[in-house]
């Protein structure tokens, strides 16, 4: 699910007040036993490596062969570094990776970062500086118009901020610029054997991860304590990039969380939301189980909740449109009376996302979209049931389509008191 706080821990983007981990940092003997116990398992991970990447590049290209862009222009991010293997930080400096169409990428640096940056270069030696009194816009120009891009079509990746397009815009003013989304979602929608791998173990520890979290509930807990606990069994597990967004009673149906105080208590349903990254590659699940014993009414929404996802897994068939995943999950709620479309009480937002190097991208199970599902496309399969001022219900396993059709990275939660099969 998209991200968001419950008085905890939330990495994910949209946050509502970050705060830090209880006992951040602390060592196995300050930990709950549950967690202290947890192992690495991070053990023969298998990085991304250098040949995968010029094979990225290498289909980029290609990509934009087959569209007449002459040029990508790239700056530190997720799309970066899936190409490159790069890291660098954003600031009022620009730092652009430019990629040909034909021949080798380039570089552009501030002149003082220069002997930093080609030390974390692994593709490409033509690296570009400019001074502090420098256009650094002129250089990207510069080697556009080096790569025959000076009147062509030239692609920006969508989290170019403004001001460095509009900048390199000016100063290529031939050029046109086009979105680089069909090039950057061209490749990065289709996931790898060695991504698919690394996703896997993400979602194995975040699994294991959460197991623990659960076994630490008690009377009384606060969201954050509960999130603290699960982020640091994610970490005892090998896990970066740790995050839970959590929810107890009526909050559990605000899908991004809530900033009312909550202290558990008997009969609450309890929801946790959270990942961890292996090298970057991200995991997303979420259970939805009752402190005690659940009543009627929360098992009923819970298998009503397990069936919708069911129908969303078996609609993610090979060449179906994305939308039909959630126009499946969406008819076995608002058959049940709730919504329809997005109204609350029922599925208020999309029934899932896709994920890979960030928690959120390319492309959505949403009403509408006619992308076709391929082999290596992965999703979230999330169809929330929202009930204000009573509680929410959301199962979120993810899966990765194969030859075969849809395979969960994780097994589904069997009932509303066994969260773990």
């Amino acid at each position: 699910m998209a991200a968001g706080v419950m008085g905890a821990l939330a990495l994910k983007p949209g946050a509502i007040a970050p705060v830090t981990p209880a006992k951040a940092g602390a060592g196995p003997c300050d930990l709950p036993p549950a967690i202290a116990a947890l192992k690495p398992m991070t053990e023969g991970i298998q990085p991304i490596t250098d040949d995968e990447r010029h094979q990225r590049l290498a289909r980029a290209q290609e990509l934009m062969g087959q569209q007449g862009i002459a040029g990508m222009v790239l700056e530190p991010g997720s799309s970066l570094y899936y190409f490159t293997g790069m890291r660098w930080g954003l600031s009022e400096r620009p730092f652009v990776g430019v990629v040909p169409a034909k021949g080798e990428l380039a570089w552009v640096c501030p002149a003082f970062e220069e002997a930093r940056a080609r030390e974390l270069i692994r593709f490409g030696k033509d690296v570009r500086v400019w001074q502090e009194d420098d256009s650094p816009y002129e250089v990207i120009a510069g080697i556009l118009r080096d790569r025959g891009a000076a009147s062509g079509k030239v692609a920006v990746e969508e989290r170019v901020r403004f001001f460095v397009m509009d900048g390199t815009r000016q100063a290529l003013p031939g050029a046109t610029w086009v979105s680089a989304t069909p090039i950057t979602a061209g490749c990065r929608m289709f996931k790898s054997a060695t991504e698919i791998a690394l996703m896997q173990r993400a979602n194995d520890i975040t699994v294991v991860g959460m197991k623990a979290a659960f076994a630490t509930l008690a009377e009384g807990m606060t969201p954050h304590e509960f999130g603290a606990n699960a982020e640091a069994a994610f970490e005892r597990l090998g896990g970066s990039s740790t995050w839970a967004l959590v929810g107890f009673g009526e909050y559990t149906a605000f899908p991004h969380g809530s900033i009312k105080p909550q202290r558990l208590k008997q009969g609450d349903v309890v929801l946790l939301d959270a990942g961890c990254a292996v090298q970057n590659y991200q995991s997303d699940i979420t259970r939805t189980s009752v402190f005690g014993k659940p009543t009627a009414r929360q098992t009923q929404i819970w298998n009503l909740e397990r069936k919708a996802q069911d129908a969303a897994f078996h609609a993610a068939q090979l060449g179906a449109a994305c939308g039909t995943v959630d126009d499946a999950a969406r008819k076995v709620i608002t058959d049940a009376g709730f919504g329809p479309g997005y109204k609350v009480p029922g599925l208020p937002h999309r029934t899932g996302h896709g994920i890979g190097l960030d928690g959120h991208e390319w492309t959505n199970f949403v009403r509408g979209n006619s992308t076709r599902l391929a082999p290596g496309m992965c999703f979230s399969d999330e169809p929330t049931i929202a009930i204000y001022g009573e509680f929410g219900i959301r199962l979120e396993d993810c899966l990765h389509m194969t030859e075969q059709g849809p395979k969960f990275f994780s097994e589904q939660s069997p009932a509303v008191d066994r969260p773990f099969a």
